[in-house]
C-alpha cells in the first residue's frame, strides 16, 4: 500500500515563490507591449515607401506661413526623373464649374499627376476669372494654362438653316431626348469633335488626357500613362464604352459611309469596323467610347483622315439638325482610321463619371493600388456596355471571373 507523503513549505518560501511569479508575469507583459507590436500592429503605408527620406535638410521647409505661434515642417516630394512625353490634361469648363472641378483635380493629382507633373490646359468660351485661375493653379503640380475658344469654334456655321435647327430642338424637347433642346451642348459636341485640338495652347503637345468636372479616379496610378501610350504605339485610350441614343444620331452612319465611299484610302488595314458594326458596315450598332475620358494622340486628330472626316460631317449639319455627339464621332473615327492594336482599354485606373464606374475586378490589383471602389459597380461587363464586344472582336483575354460581374 502506497504511503502518503506530506511536504510542508515554510510560509516565507511561499511568499518568495509568489513574488517570483509576479515578476515573471510583469516582465512578459512589458515584453509583449514593447516587442510584440510587430505581431499586432500593421505597418503604415508611409513607412513601407522605399524611397522615403527622413530628417533630410534638403527636403525640409520650415518657413511655412501659418500661425506664427508654432513651427511647421513640410516635405517636398522628389521630382520625377523619368523621360516625360509632350502631353497635357485638357478640360473644357466655365467659371461656374469651379466647385465641381476642384475635387476632380485633386483626385487626378493625388492618384497620378503629383508623381509626374504634367501640364493642364483649361478652355472656356469666355474669359476665366482670376479666382478660377488662381484656385486651380494652386492645385496642379504642372503648369496650368488658360485659353479662350474662338467665336467661330463655338457658334453656328454660316450654312446652318436656323429655322430648321430650331424646329429640331423643339421636337427633341417634346420627345424628352437628353440635351435635345440645348444649343450650348451642340456647340460643345462640335467643338470637342473638330476644334479643341486646333487651339494654340495645344500646339506643343503630342498627347492629351481629357478631364471633365465631377469625375474621379478610384485607383493609384504608379506608371506614366502618356509614356505608356507613346512607347506602345497607342493612339486612343478609353475606360468605359456604351451605346449611343439612336434618336440623337439617325443619319450619322449614313453620312459616314458616304465619306468612306469618297475616301476608301483612309480605312486602316486592320481596322475595328467589327466593333462599331455587326453587319460588316451596313448599319451602326451604336457602340462608342465614352469620351468624357479619353487619352489620345493629338496627331491623330490633326491628320488628313480625321480632319477631312470632321469637315464632311460638319458640312452635313448633323451637329445642329440632329444632336451628334463627339463620343460616337471620335469612336467611329478611331475604329475606322486606326489599326485595332492602336486602341487601348485602360481597365486598371478606376474611373467614375456619373452614373457609371469602371472598377478593376481583380482583387490583388485593386488592393495593391488602393482602389476605392466596389467591383460589383464596374460597368465594363454589364449588358448595356460594349466592353465585352471590344474584348471579343479584338480577341483579348478577359479578367478572371469576369462573368460574375455581368
Amino acid at each position: 500500500m502506497a504511503k502518503k507523503i506530506t511536504i510542508t513549505i515554510p510560509t516565507s518560501t511561499q511568499a518568495l515563490y509568489r513574488l517570483i511569479s509576479l515578476v515573471l508575469l510583469f516582465s512578459a507583459t512589458i515584453a509583449l507591449i514593447f516587442n510584440g507590436n510587430k505581431l499586432f500592429k500593421k505597418e503604415s503605408a508611409l513607412s513601407r515607401k522605399k524611397n522615403m527620406i527622413f530628417d533630410n535638410d534638403q527636403n525640409e521647409i520650415v518657413d511655412v506661413k501659418y500661425d506664427p505661434n508654432f513651427k511647421y515642417v513640410k516635405y517636398n516630394n522628389p521630382e520625377y526623373s523619368g523621360k516625360k512625353v509632350r502631353a497635357t490634361f485638357v478640360t473644357l469648363a466655365r467659371n461656374k464649374d469651379l466647385e465641381g472641378l476642384l475635387p476632380t483635380i485633386k483626385s487626378l493629382e493625388d492618384r497620378f499627376n503629383s508623381k509626374f507633373h504634367y501640364d493642364w490646359v483649361f478652355l472656356n468660351d469666355d474669359e476665366f476669372t482670376d479666382t478660377f485661375k488662381r484656385t486651380v493653379s494652386a492645385m496642379i503640380s504642372g503648369e496650368a494654362k488658360f485659353g479662350v475658344i474662338p467665336k467661330e469654334h463655338w457658334s453656328f456655321p454660316s450654312w446652318i438653316d436656323q429655322d430648321r435647327a430650331k424646329k429640331v430642338r423643339e421636337e427633341m424637347k417634346e420627345k424628352k431626348i437628353i440635351y435635345g433642346d440645348s444649343i450650348s451642348y451642340r456647340h460643345m459636341c462640335r467643338f470637342e469633335s473638330g476644334f479643341f485640338w486646333r487651339h494654340p495652347l495645344l500646339d506643343e503637345y503630342e498627347f492629351y488626357w481629357r478631364v471633365e468636372p465631377d469625375v474621379s479616379l478610384h485607383c493609384d496610378i504608379d506608371y506614366d500613362i502618356f509614356r505608356f501610350m507613346k512607347d506602345n504605339n497607342k493612339k486612343y485610350g478609353f475606360t468605359i464604352s456604351i451605346k449611343e441614343y439612336v434618336a440623337t444620331i439617325p443619319t450619322l452612319w449614313k453620312t459616314t459611309t458616304e465619306f468612306m465611299q469618297l475616301h476608301p484610302e483612309f480605312l486602316a488595314k486592320d481596322n475595328m469596323l467589327d466593333f462599331v458594326s455587326d453587319d460588316e458596315g451596313k448599319t451602326y450598332n451604336l457602340c462608342h467610347f465614352w469620351s468624357n475620358f479619353e487619352i489620345a494622340s493629338l496627331d491623330f486628330w490633326r491628320g488628313d483622315a480625321y480632319t477631312q472626316y470632321f469637315e464632311f460631317l460638319d458640312n452635313a449639319g448633323g451637329f445642329f439638325y440632329e444632336r451628334w455627339g463627339d463620343a460616337p464621332v471620335h469612336s467611329i473615327a478611331a475604329s475606322l482610321f486606326l489599326n485595332r492594336d492602336e486602341v487601348h482599354h485602360f481597365g486598371d485606373l478606376g474611373y467614375f463619371h456619373n452614373p457609371f464606374h469602371q472598377c478593376p475586378i481583380d482583387e490583388v490589383f485593386r488592393l495593391g493600388n488602393r482602389c476605392a471602389c466596389n467591383p460589383k459597380d464596374d460597368f465594363t461587363w454589364k449588358g448595356y456596355s460594349c466592353g465585352t464586344k471590344y474584348y471579343d472582336v479584338n480577341k483579348l483575354k478577359k479578367p478572371e471571373n469576369w462573368e460574375k460581374f455581368k
